[in-house]
């Protein structure tokens, strides 16, 4: 069974730092597209950064770009989101998803349970 479990979420604040990990079991995560999306209260869940099976060309949102690195380890079968200099806005539930899209993140056939992040003072 295809399975993503979320963690290091947590109460930061601004200014600080996070690291998520997507730990992945019941398939290979080299043929997969792994990426991050969140989900702010009272919005939509938008795409965050999204890495693909080679880890080149990472892909990240605008508001983001510069703060947040995203990496993968499939020895490790786990895919991590740096994040750093976070902002209030930041503040949302944070889910990993996996794709085989070759050159996005769309089309999610699993998605995690999600990790809450919240920034504040």
């Amino acid at each position: 069974q295809l399975q993503l479990v979320e963690s290091g979420g947590g109460l930061v604040q601004p200014g600080g730092s996070l690291t998520l990990s997507c730990a992945t079991s019941g398939f290979t995560l080299d043929s997969y597209n792994i990426g991050w999306f969140r989900q702010a209260p009272g919005k939509e869940r938008e795409g965050v950064s999204c890495i693909r099976r080679s880890s080149t060309l990472p892909q990240y949102a605008g508001s983001v770009r510069g703060r947040f690195t995203i990496s993968r380890d499939n020895a490790k079968n786990t895919v991590y989101l740096q994040m750093n200099m976070l902002k209030p806005e930041d503040t949302a539930i944070y889910y990993c998803a996996a794709t085989r899209e070759i050159y996005s993140c769309g089309n999610v056939e699993v998605w995690g349970q999600g990790a809450l992040v919240t920034v504040s003072s």
